[in-house]
């Protein structure tokens, strides 16, 4: 029954779930990313480094509602020819925070299997710094820690899961505002995630843990940004990228990791392209 699917719940690493958390139960979830993007079309030959250390809470406040909120610590560097020669630029620190809502729309439970549809809606907040300034003037809004903008978001997850595979789709929709004269393009996510269940090859009360194979799917479209109103024309454009991982499941925590691979980065202008992103981390119900 359900019960028994609950007990070995894999999740996605790089996208959202529709199932459920338990009303008056925490979920801690930490993991650590790294982004490089070094396929530069511009003679600045720019080599852009950023490490990620989101953490995530969540806490059912009711049977079909749960809260989140992602605490991002971000590092950002990127290397570059400038007229005086070869520069490094960048900052670390907190990013912006973000805080949203999950509602369970639909369930559907079965013998061994459950499907689930949920929608969620949230807002990204101003906490990280985006004024920063080095030696050669105000950093490049994309380097800085925070947007200065308040951007809402929303989206809507499925989820269906059996005892030997887990399937998951999302759409999100990001609203970004404008901040210092600048302004983020929008951006639409369409996510997929498919995870099955590697060993062991059947589930019994004896066995406290499992091992999941994962791949996921993730399609990004980007608007492009503005400069006090006017198009950045090397900026936005739409990236694919597919994303073999593993995960390490127990009653109580997960232990995962990913590699995001560029299939497609059609992207405007100079606008530079990532290597790949690679994901690591846990996660502890409490």
């Amino acid at each position: 029954m359900v019960s028994a699917i609950m007990a070995a719940n894999a999740a996605p690493i790089t996208t959202n779930t529709a199932l459920p958390v338990n009303e008056g139960e925490f979920i801690l979830r930490a993991q650590v990313k790294y982004i490089s993007s070094t396929d530069d079309p511009s003679p600045a030959e720019r080599e852009l480094t950023v490490w990620s250390a989101p953490s995530v809470l969540v806490y059912g406040l009711a049977e079909k509602f749960s809260l989140f909120g992602i605490v991002p610590y971000l590092d950002k560097s990127l290397e570059m020819n400038t007229p005086s020669g070869r520069q490094m630029r960048g900052d670390s620190g907190l990013g912006d925070i973000r805080v949203f809502g999950r509602y369970t729309l639909g369930q559907w439970d079965h013998p061994g299997e459950t499907l689930r549809v949920a929608w969620f809606a949230g807002l990204e907040l101003p906490t990280g710094t985006d004024d920063v300034v080095d030696s050669l003037g105000r950093l490049p809004q994309p380097l800085q820690l925070g947007s200065g903008s308040w951007d809402p978001f929303v989206g809507a997850v499925f989820t269906w899961q059996t005892l030997q595979w887990e399937f998951d789709s999302s759409i999100a929709y990001n609203f970004n505002t404008e901040a210092n004269g600048f302004e983020f393009g929008d951006v639409v996510r369409f996510d997929l995630s498919y995870q099955y269940r590697l060993w062991p090859n059947e589930l019994g009360d004896a066995v406290p843990s499992y091992l999941y194979g994962v791949v996921e799917s993730n399609l990004i479209w980007k608007d492009n940004n503005r400069a006090f109103g006017d198009r950045d024309s090397n900026s936005g454009g739409t990236a694919w990228y597919l994303a073999p991982g593993i995960q390490y499941v127990t009653k109580r925590y997960i232990i995962e990791g990913a590699v995001q691979f560029p299939i497609i980065q059609d992207l405007n202008g100079n606008a530079l392209k990532n290597d790949l992103i690679v994901t690591t981390g846990f996660r502890v119900n409490f």
